[in-house]
């Protein structure tokens, strides 16, 4: 295999590889019933005027299956801390008892775990999307680099084997992600 093809194969593999973590990544934000830490990652706090990620200012833990709580650092951003996750739209209502934040995770009723599947759907269709794009993007740069450096057709097609072969596992990689976040949610 010439050089200049295995660069785009490999560039074309870590880009999908970066598909997958956005699939992990999003799937974790996703509520399926048990309580997790990562569920609140992207809350922001209006801190002393800049909107700043809730990890950094309190710790997060699930100290039940259905309950998180949230500690502050700094006890005067109680209030804060509590609005920032009632606007943040994930329907959860936290108490205070002035130290700590208690947010009871309710059960989800049918109708919303199927809504959140349909959502995890959306974002397994955006992860194989961009494993998709990645694949045209680079058996396009392929023939380009074959027709410009003279090399060989059977290292193009040999390329593009190896990229449809990456396509497949990482589009593989998201479905079982997909199938395993469904079966996270719909587990009453």
């Amino acid at each position: 295999m010439p050089e200049d093809l295995q660069l785009i194969i490999d560039t074309a593999k870590e880009s999908m590889s970066e598909a997958v973590a956005f699939a992990k990544k999003e799937f974790s934000h996703i509520r399926a019933g048990k309580a997790s830490p990562a569920l609140l990652d992207n809350v922001k706090v209006n801190y002393f005027g800049s909107q700043t990620p809730l990890n950094q200012l309190a710790n997060v833990s699930a100290p039940e299956p259905r309950l998180l709580t949230v500690q502050p650092y700094d006890k005067s951003v109680l209030e804060d801390i509590e609005k920032a996750i009632m606007s943040a739209g994930l329907g959860l209502n936290p108490s205070n008892d002035g130290s700590t934040i208690r947010i009871p995770l309710p059960i989800l009723s049918e109708e919303r775990r199927k809504e959140l599947v349909k959502h995890a759907k959306e974002v397994g269709e955006k992860a194989r999307i961009s494993i998709r794009n990645t694949r045209r993007d680079a058996n396009d740069e392929i023939k380009r680099t074959v027709e410009s450096e003279s090399l060989p057709e059977d290292s193009r097609f040999e390329a593009e084997e190896e990229i449809q072969k990456y396509t497949d596992t990482y589009i593989e990689k998201v479905d079982q992600l997909l199938e395993k976040k469904e079966e996270e949610i719909m587990t009453v």
